[in-house]
């Protein structure tokens, strides 16, 4: 949490688990979040749920330096409610297959 400048609060908030069991996973290491809250913590960390629980992560030779660029975006849109998210989803598609259109006949 440290790197990214989270505070624990802010990443209980963010990733919606509760502050208490956050502590719990984070000061005892005896208990493990659930899989949707780990993969909430992971995704507010910008890490794979596989780091988030082992240290390590497993490389799938996936080359993800393309997206930092866009992490602020993705920061923003994960505290976005669901009912929020669908137009955005809609806007940002449409606006995609047009452009890949356009490339495609150029």
């Amino acid at each position: 949490m440290e790197y990214i400048g989270l505070t624990r609060n802010e990443l209980a908030v963010r990733s919606g688990v509760k502050k208490r069991a956050l502590d719990a996973y984070l000061e005892t290491q005896q208990s493990m979040p659930p899989a949707d809250k780990a993969v909430q913590m992971a995704a507010v960390l910008g890490v794979s749920v596989e780091y988030l629980v082992t240290g390590k992560e497993f490389k799938r030779g996936t080359d993800i330096s393309q997206y930092i660029q866009f992490k602020d975006i993705l920061d923003d849109l994960a505290v976005l409610p669901t009912r929020v998210l669908g137009p955005i989803k809609a806007v940002i598609k449409s606006f995609a297959e047009s452009e890949r259109k356009k490339r495609a006949s150029d």
